[in-house]
């Protein structure tokens, strides 16, 4: 009679070798999970915040209300248009031409150029000042000798005895004298103040006999040139 191998002693056999992988395995998952590397978790900057943000402005809608335009008066009822009977005579307009007839003499009438007026100006502020005879040089040389050259006039024409005959008190007399160069450069419009009425003809008749001036100018015209001057007498 033939003995039969119980089934569970062959699985007795095997158990051996599913510890052996059990442990394989066992040492496998230690050994990668040592060899793991883990890493350090960083945090990113999430930037700073800014309290002072800009608030986006609320813009208002508005109705724009339309005025309300005038109506346009109706336009106005043409006029009245008056029918003429055909008997009726209807005055006619004659209109005349303005055309002129070539035959027809045509009158021309001139007009007068008016000549610009320049008032009289003063010695001191003349462009060019009138030119006593026989000095030259430029502007201020020809003012300067005008002056000059009537004070010499005056004191070699003036009697100097007048003032003593006329017993006046012994001292310094001021004579002030006046008289314009007018456009042709004669002496006229000669004004005098002094002490005496005697001394003020004098005065007067000495400064008629100045010689004749070329005129001054003013903007290149011939213009009146207002001159004064004055005077002292020394009484003894």
């Amino acid at each position: 009679m033939e003995i039969k191998k119980n089934p569970k002693s062959n699985l007795e056999n095997y158990s051996k070798i599913f510890m052996q992988i059990g442990l394989v395995l066992a040492l496998f998952i230690t050994y990668v999970a040592i060899e793991k590397k883990t890493y350090d978790r960083n945090i990113g900057d999430l930037g700073s915040v800014s309290m002072n943000a800009e608030m986006e402005e609320e813009t208002i809608i508005t109705e724009r209300i339309e005025p309300v335009k005038p109506k346009t008066p109706p336009p106005p009822a043409p006029e009245k248009i008056e029918i003429v009977e055909d008997e009726k005579e209807v005055e006619e307009t004659i209109i005349e031409s303005t055309e002129t007839d070539e035959t027809e003499a045509v009158e021309i009438v001139e007009i007068e150029e008016v000549e610009e007026v320049i008032e009289d100006v003063s010695f001191m502020i003349i462009e060019d000042v009138p030119v006593f005879p026989g000095c030259k040089g430029s502007k201020a040389e020809l003012k300067k000798c005008f002056s000059k050259m009537v004070q010499k006039h005056f004191s070699r024409k003036f009697d100097a005895e007048l003032p003593n005959e006329l017993g006046l008190s012994p001292g310094r007399k001021r004579v002030f004298i006046g008289f314009k160069i007018d456009r042709n450069g004669n002496i006229v419009n000669i004004q005098a103040r002094a002490p005496h009425p005697k001394i003020k003809d004098e005065v007067i008749k000495v400064m008629k006999l100045l010689p004749k001036m070329k005129p001054g100018r003013q903007r290149g015209k011939p213009v009146g040139v207002k001159y004064s001057i004055p005077f002292t007498l020394l009484v003894e």
